[in-house]
């Protein structure tokens, strides 16, 4: 695989992750006002950008092929939304998927990334956690 082709599924799966985390963020600050969930949430954003940050990712981003990329359609999946538990549930899905994404990818460049992407997954899993207790909490008393 050329590296450029490389650098471009990390740029596109460290957006994806940063994006949902975003979307997590603003429901638990604007919806739910749980301020804990919030600054959980934007730790985690937070520490995707540092990784991000480091020289050989942002060469990742003269990689990238926005205007030609194959997937930018939108599909019907992503039109499928109901409440704001689904919107919430859908990017806790794309967040985690694209840090399982990241972990695969940055094998073949840098063995000591793998291991902190693993471990902002691994939070992501418990963040969801906390997060379906809320909802679940929020669904009871509305």
């Amino acid at each position: 695989m050329p590296k450029k082709n490389l650098l471009r599924v990390i740029d596109v799966n460290f957006n994806r992750s940063k994006e949902g985390l975003r979307v997590v963020e603003d429901i638990f600050r604007f919806i739910f006002e749980n301020n804990i969930l919030r600054k959980k949430t934007r730790e985690l954003r937070h520490a995707l950008t540092s990784i991000a940050n480091e020289t050989f990712l942002k060469n990742a981003i003269l990689c990238r092929n926005s205007k030609d990329d194959i997937g930018k359609a939108v599909d019907e999946l992503e039109l499928k939304r109901n409440s704001i538990n689904s919107i919430l549930y859908s990017n806790f899905q794309r967040t985690k998927e694209s840090l399982r994404v990241l972990e695969e990818f940055l094998k073949l460049i840098s063995f000591e990334k793998v291991s902190k992407i693993k471990k902002i997954r691994y939070k992501v899993y418990q963040l969801e956690k906390e997060a379906l207790k809320l909802c679940s909490y929020n669904d009871n008393n509305t």
